[in-house]
């Protein structure tokens, strides 16, 4: 039984703009998977650890995705696994997920930015952005492309942990000038893997 959780994060070769919008996840192309997997012996790639597969490694992310009890990542639902799903023989539906820009929006009535999120309750900003990452992939510079994914997964990863220890996470509001809660329930979702979706995608 797998018993070991990954947290995930894409970068594209391309934006929207340059595939005719925002239906055409199929025509992005991967330039790095960055995933964290948890602790647990049976992972299949090493446990503990942060990984950044470059396109062609591709399947060896989807390895650790099959063994994987849940799937955690920031707006996975409606981009990362719909860009992944070309990649993959089996259908990412299947996967039990979180999607914390999803669960976050919820519970504020609007979509929040990771960046925002993480500054406010973690204290630590994102890297860079998805533009800088597409202009780095232009430009040949995977190892940036690959340290900035990595930060984004640290970050998620950072902000499910904060969440799961605290029962909220933090954001700066413009409107109330200062910091606002959003409860989330992950704590709870623990011990109830029935509680992560299975991914509504597309």
């Amino acid at each position: 039984m797998a018993s070991y959780d990954v947290v995930f994060d894409i970068e594209t070769k391309k934006s929207f703009d340059e595939v005719g919008g925002k239906s055409n996840f199929d025509k992005l192309g991967i330039s790095v998977v960055g995933a964290h997997v948890s602790e647990d012996p049976s992972t299949p790639l090493g446990t503990g650890k942060y990984y950044a597969f470059e396109e062609h490694e591709i399947p060896q992310f989807e390895k650790m995705l099959q063994g994987a009890r849940r799937v955690v990542g920031f707006n996975i639902h409606h981009f990362d696994i719909p860009v992944l799903q070309p990649y993959i023989g089996w259908s990412l539906k299947n996967l039990k997920t979180l999607d914390l820009m999803e669960d976050v929006e919820k519970g504020a009535g609007f979509r929040i930015s990771l960046d925002n999120l993480s500054e406010t309750s973690l204290g630590t900003r994102k890297s860079g952005d998805g533009m800088q990452a597409l202009r780095w992939y232009k430009e040949g510079k995977i190892d940036d492309i690959k340290q900035y994914c990595l930060k984004d997964v640290e970050l998620t990863k950072a902000l499910w942990e904060y969440g799961k220890k605290n029962g909220h996470v933090l954001f700066y509001s413009r409107n109330s000038s200062g910091r606002v809660a959003i409860p989330v329930s992950w704590g709870k979702m623990e011990s109830n893997l029935d509680a992560y979706s299975q991914t509504s995608l597309f």
